[in-house]
C-alpha cells in the first residue's frame, strides 16, 4: 500500500464528520517523504507494535464482559470534580508554571507566561456517533471557554479520546495555534481550521509558538478514526521548552527504549504527564502500565527521580478490562518504591510542580477496595509476616 484508496462518492456521502478527512496532496507527499514512514504505514520505534488486541475474540470478551469484575470498570459513585473557575485560572503561577488536569489525557499548561492545552476532549463520548461509544464518568471541571485564551493546542494522535470533533470544532472559533503530528492537519482542516493556525510536525522536529519550542517526538502507537485504518497519520509524545521550564506530555504509547534518548535531548522536565490507564496483558505494546509509565518517567529525568509526574489517560473513560481505580492506586505504590514524586489531583485541580502536590487518593471514596498484587510489602510488613512465622511455628512446636 503506497497510497490512498479512493472512495465512491456515494460512500463519502454517507462518512461521517467525526470521521475526519484522509491527507491528501502535499500533505501526502511530505508523508511519504517521512524515514518514519515505510511500505505505506507510519512506523513504530522498536520494531513491530500489535496494535489489535491478542489472542481471541473469545479470550478478549470472556475477560471484559465478565460479570464480576466489569463493575468494578467504573466509581461506585460520584466521582470528586475540582470546582474550577474562570478567576482561578486568571491568577498567574506564583512560580511560572501550573497544570491542570481536565480529566483523561486532557491538560491545561501554564508555562512562562504562555498557556497550553493538551488533547482537549470536552464531548460527552469519545466515539463518533453521540448516541453510542464510552460515556464520560464524570463531568468536565469547567466549560471550555471558561479556560480563557489558550496560545497553543497541541494534540497527540487522532483516537477519539484524544481528538474530539465538537471540542476542535469550538476551538476552531478561537485564534489559538494548532500544533499536530503530520497528517493529524487533514482532520483539523475538515473541521474549520485554517491551515495558517497549523503546526504539523514529524517526529523530531520542533516549532516556535511565541516563547515557547513545541517538540513533537517518537512514541510507540497508532493512529486512526474510519472504518479503514491507513495508518497515514502519526502520533507523537510532545516535549514543551519555555524560558525557565519544559514539560513533557507522553499521548498513548507502550514503553519503549526512547524515552532515555527523549529526556536527554529535551530534558529533564520540571513535569511530565505520563499514560498509566487502559492497559491490557491484550495489547501491551502500545500502552504503558503504571510501573512502566513511573519508568519511562525515570528515564526522561535522566534514570533517577527528578521533576513531577502527573498520571494521565485515566479515571474518565472505560477504555480497558482493568478495575477504575487502579491506575492511581498502582502508580501512588510505584512513585513510593521509585522514590518519586507523583501529582494526584481531582479533575479540574490545579497545582504547581513546584508547590505542594495533590496527593490525597481521592478516588478511595468512590471505589470498592482491592488488592495491590504489583505492589512490594513495605519493609514493616515484610518483618510482620517474619514475626507471624515465627510464632506460628513455636507453637507448632
Amino acid at each position: 500500500m503506497t497510497g490512498l484508496r479512493s472512495q465512491s462518492p456515494g460512500l463519502s456521502v454517507l462518512r461521517p464528520a467525526a470521521f475526519g478527512a484522509d491527507p491528501g496532496g502535499e500533505r501526502m507527499a511530505r508523508i511519504r517523504r517521512s524515514p518514519h514512514f515505510k511500505d505505506g504505514v507510519f512506523q513504530n520505534p522498536g520494531g513491530l507494535a500489535r496494535t489489535r488486541p491478542s489472542g481471541s475474540a473469545l479470550e478478549f470478551a470472556k475477560v471484559f464482559f465478565d460479570k464480576d469484575t466489569r463493575p468494578l470498570r467504573a466509581p461506585s459513585g460520584t466521582v470528586p470534580v475540582h470546582p474550577t473557575t474562570f478567576s482561578d485560572l486568571a491568577r498567574p503561577p506564583a512560580t511560572g508554571l501550573r497544570l491542570t488536569w481536565m480529566g483523561h489525557s486532557s491538560v491545561l499548561a501554564e508555562m512562562d507566561g504562555h498557556r497550553v492545552l493538551f488533547d482537549p476532549v470536552w464531548g460527552e463520548r469519545c466515539s463518533p456517533f453521540p448516541f453510542a461509544g464510552p460515556k464520560r464518568l464524570h463531568p468536565v471541571p469547567l466549560p471550555l471557554a471558561a479556560l480563557g485564551p489558550v496560545d497553543v493546542v497541541v494534540i497527540s494522535h487522532d483516537h477519539y479520546d484524544h481528538l474530539d470533533m465538537p471540542t476542535i470544532k469550538a476551538l476552531a472559533g478561537t485564534d489559538t495555534l494548532f500544533a499536530v503530528p503530520l497528517g493529524v492537519g487533514a482532520h483539523l482542516e475538515h473541521w474549520g481550521v485554517s491551515a495558517d493556525r497549523l503546526r504539523e510536525l514529524d517526529w523530531h522536529e520542533s516549532t516556535r509558538v511565541d516563547g515557547l519550542t513545541l517538540t513533537a517526538t517518537p512514541a510507540r502507537h497508532f493512529c486512526g478514526r474510519g472504518l479503514r485504518n491507513t495508518q497515514h497519520t502519526l502520533w507523537a509524545s510532545w516535549a514543551v521548552a519555555g524560558d525557565e521550564h519544559r514539560i513533557y506530555h507522553s499521548g498513548d504509547t507502550g514503553y519503549f527504549e526512547g524515552f532515555r534518548e527523549i529526556g536527554a535531548a529535551h530534558g529533564p522536565f520540571d513535569a511530565t504527564m505520563i499514560q498509566i490507564g487502559a492497559y491490557s496483558e491484550f495489547w501491551p505494546d502500545i500502552h504503558m502500565t503504571p510501573a512502566q509509565g513511573v519508568r519511562s518517567h525515570l528515564d526522561l529525568q535522566g534514570g533517577a527521580p527528578g521533576g513531577v509526574l502527573l498520571p494521565i489517560h485515566w479515571g474518565t473513560f472505560n477504555l480497558a478490562p482493568h478495575p477504575w481505580a487502579e491506575p492511581g492506586e498502582w502508580t501512588k505504590d510505584a512513585a513510593e518504591e521509585a522514590g518519586q514524586a507523583v501529582a494526584l489531583p481531582r479533575p479540574g485541580q490545579p497545582f504547581e510542580p513546584a508547590g505542594k502536590l495533590p496527593a490525597d487518593p481521592w478516588w478511595r471514596a468512590v471505589t470498592q477496595p482491592g488488592a495491590h498484587p504489583w505492589r512490594r510489602p513495605r519493609p514493616e510488613e515484610a518483618a510482620a509476616v517474619v514475626r507471624r512465622d515465627d510464632l506460628d511455628y513455636a507453637a507448632d512446636r
